[in-house]
Parts: structure tokens; C-alpha cells; sequence
């Protein structure tokens, strides 16, 4: 296995020419007061503002050396400089949900909630592209936490930061930091829907990610046919015994109206007691398929993922997940969807399937209300089936 791994992981780590360690810090919005005696700060470039003389906010790639203005012949410094190649791009959910669950000490209770998300992006060479996200937000409550909403808190904080480049013509590399392994794997699948049970497309597990130190690459061989491989660890334990690392590897095949792919994960787990660390294993493979009709008919997406849980008993060792959905491109002025499935049953147990219906209406370019119901069983009898609905509410700009 540990050759396995060598070779899955052996594509990534070409041209990885320097060591990267970055870590997650939170934003620290106070020391931006010191700024408050400037009389005036303007975003430049790709914001649209070209005609601006003073030194813009942000620095990219030209601001590492000075160059010759062709039409003055005059030396001119990018230092401080925002580069013509950096982008912003700001996005924020407003939640409202409710859920239902028979439970007399939470029942009917109304959440509303919300996040932020800023992703800024630049590129040095006009092929490459290094990337941050900054998140905020108190979703994490029952009711909109399945819908993906960040809970990170009210300060901004680095989710992630990568830098990704072509290798070869055909070949790109990627590394950061608080990136899944998974993050340059195709799911074939057409389902876009709200949930994160759902949208996950039944590649539950397969599509590893401990949200760690991360490389990985992806080969592209032409025909539609892409090859991608990646690794995820800790930050204190990169690749060795002490750490708890994940791998995984996926084969994508895109045609004009359909696709396929195949992922396959492996997860280091400690299945230990406080004194003693025990690794062990959990292998899943996951087989995804999708197919768009021409007209007016939905496409479909279906997915089913098996895995071995390493160190448990054999009678319950393995899991299952399985997902179908239906998507309507074009429902009136909007898009809508249907989709079920359940994720990681274990094998023996009862399968607790959930259910989602939404519709995206697309209010201008920049706003998106998406309203949403759904329903989670429960396979304990002394627990009742979850009923929710939900809004979202979704700015970009």
C-alpha cells in the first residue's frame, strides 16, 4: 500500500521545485484603521478603472520589480501596485430555514443566518493562478447548516490558499494549504441541488479531503478522458508514520451529452485509545454517470460509492452510499431539481435517505433566491423523520 501511495501521488509532486508551508490565520481587521489617514484608496484594473493615479489597494505579481513605461521611456514601480491580473470576487448567503422533527424541546424553530466569502485570485504568468479565500459566517446551526453555509464565526478567516501551474502542456500541478486532496477531481454529475448530503453525488467519501497541506495534479489525455491524483495531511505530520493522511485518485470521461467517472480514496484513521495510536485504513470507490437529453427533458445524474472501514468489526466494515437527481435547465425564468439518496450506511443498518426539491431563480446578474424543501429519515424508532424548508438568498459581486 505505502508503494500504492508513492506512485499516486508521484505526478503531483513534480516541478514542486520549493517547500510551501502556509497556515489558516484569522484577518486581522484592526490593523486596517491604520490606514484610515490616507486620503483616498482606489481599486484599480479589475475593477475597471483604468485612469487612476494613485497607488491602488493590493499587490500582484509586478510589483516584485520595476519596468519601462513605453510610451515615456520612464522607469515606473508596481511596488504597492494592485496587477492588472488580480481579481476579487465577493459572495454572501442570507439563510432562512425551518425544521420540523416532532421534538417538543426544538420544534418549528425559525434560523436565519448568514455567511461571506471573498476569493481572490491572480496570476503571474498568465497560465498559473494563485488563489485565496477568506470566509465568514454563523451558519453552522441546525435547519441551514446542511446547505453548506459557512460557521467559521463573525471575523474573517483563511479558508484556503493555492497556487496552481501547468507542468507540462497537458499536465497541471496544484499545493496549498486547507484544500481537499480532492479539489482537482471531476465528479461526473449534473446535479447541482443545495444539500450537502446530495450534491456530494454519492461520491461521499471517495472524494477524500482532510482540508490539510495538499498537492496534487491532473493530467488531461484528450477525448474527453482526464486522470487526477491528490494528497491531503496534516500540517505538523506531511507524509510520515505520525500522520493521519488521504489520498485518492479519479478518472473522468466527458462527452457531449453524457459522462462517467471512477474516484477511489483511501483515509489514515486512529482507531487508538488516548495512550495508544493505532492506523488503520478506510478504502472507498465511488462510480458516478450522467446523461443530458436535447429538449425540454431533465437531465440525469446517478452516483454509488462503497467503502471498507479499516479495524471494524467484519459484520459492519462496509458502507454504502447512493444518490439519483433530476435536473431541469430551464424552468420558466429559473432551474430546478429533484434528487434522493442516502450516504455512508453502514452495512446491516437501514438506509436513511433523504430528499430535496428546489427551484434557483435568478432575480438580476448579481442575486439569486433559491427556495427549498426537504426531508432526512431516521432509521432509530424513537426518533421522528426531519421536515424542513428552506430560502437562500445568494449576492454575487
Amino acid at each position: 500500500m505505502k508503494l500504492f501511495k508513492s506512485l499516486l501521488i508521484a505526478p503531483a509532486t513534480l516541478g514542486l521545485l520549493a517547500p510551501m508551508s502556509v497556515s489558516a490565520s484569522e484577518v486581522n481587521l484592526n490593523d486596517i484603521s491604520n490606514y484610515s489617514d490616507v486620503d483616498s484608496i482606489e481599486f484599480a484594473n479589475s475593477f475597471g478603472n483604468d485612469n487612476t493615479e494613485s497607488n491602488p489597494l493590493l499587490a500582484g505579481g509586478e510589483g516584485l520589480f520595476d519596468s519601462v513605461d513605453s510610451a515615456s521611456d520612464d522607469f515606473e514601480s508596481h511596488d504597492g501596485g494592485f496587477s492588472e491580473t488580480t481579481t476579487a470576487a465577493f459572495t454572501s448567503n442570507f439563510y432562512i430555514g425551518s425544521t420540523d422533527d416532532d421534538d417538543a424541546t426544538a420544534d418549528d424553530v425559525v434560523m436565519a443566518t448568514y455567511d461571506f466569502q471573498i476569493d481572490l485570485n491572480t496570476s503571474f504568468t498568465g497560465e498559473d493562478s494563485f488563489d485565496v479565500s477568506i470566509d465568514a459566517g454563523n451558519s453552522a446551526v441546525e435547519g441551514v447548516a446542511e446547505f453548506d453555509g459557512n460557521g467559521s464565526g463573525d471575523g474573517l478567516i483563511v479558508d484556503g490558499i493555492a497556487y496552481t501551474f501547468p507542468l507540462t502542456e497537458k499536465t497541471t500541478v496544484k499545493v496549498g494549504d486547507g484544500t481537499d486532496a480532492s479539489d482537482l477531481f471531476t465528479t461526473a454529475c449534473a446535479y447541482g441541488g443545495p444539500s450537502d448530503t446530495l450534491s456530494s453525488c454519492g461520491n461521499v467519501n471517495a472524494g477524500v479531503g482532510n482540508a490539510g497541506a495538499f498537492v496534487g495534479a491532473a493530467y488531461d489525455f484528450g477525448s474527453g478522458f482526464t486522470l487526477a491524483v491528490g494528497y491531503d495531511g496534516p500540517n505538523n505530520s506531511v507524509m510520515t508514520a505520525e500522520g493521519l493522511d488521504a489520498y485518492g485518485a479519479n478518472l473522468n470521461y466527458a462527452a457531449d451529452s453524457w459522462g462517467s467517472s471512477i474516484t477511489y480514496g483511501i483515509v489514515e484513521t486512529d482507531i487508538g485509545g488516548m495512550n495508544d495510536v493505532t492506523e488503520t485504513e478506510d478504502t472507498f470507490i465511488a462510480l458516478n454517470a450522467y446523461y443530458t437529453p436535447d429538449g425540454s427533458l431533465p437531465s440525469i445524474s446517478v452516483g454509488y460509492e462503497t467503502g471498507e472501514i479499516g479495524g471494524a468489526d467484519p459484520d459492519t466494515n462496509e458502507t454504502e452510499s447512493f444518490f439519483i437527481g433530476l435536473t431541469w435547465a430551464e424552468v420558466g425564468p429559473g432551474s430546478a431539481g429533484v434528487a434522493l439518496g442516502h450516504s455512508t450506511t453502514v452495512e446491516k443498518e437501514a438506509a436513511e435517505y433523504m430528499y430535496e426539491a428546489y427551484y434557483e431563480y435568478p432575480v438580476n446578474d448579481s442575486m439569486t433566491i433559491t427556495p427549498l424543501v426537504f426531508r432526512q429519515e431516521v432509521s432509530d424508532d424513537a426518533f421522528e423523520d426531519t421536515t424542513g424548508a428552506m430560502l437562500k438568498t445568494t449576492f454575487s459581486f
